[in-house]
């Protein structure tokens, strides 16, 4: 895989884990710690792209 078709493949995942988020966000009983995970693998995604693009 090339190295700008990781760097799609990564933001279509942080995409995805962002509307996780909003949807976990917006049920009435929200779990803390299910959203905090999510929160948690978006920032190493956005963390890995940064080092990707950098490189």
């Amino acid at each position: 895989m090339s190295l700008q078709g990781r760097i799609e493949e990564l933001a279509k995942r942080h995409r995805e884990l962002d509307e996780r988020i909003h949807a976990e966000q917006k049920r009435p009983a929200a779990d803390i710690s299910v959203v905090k995970d999510l929160k948690r693998q978006k920032l190493r995604i956005k963390e890995e792209m940064g080092m990707l693009r950098a490189s």
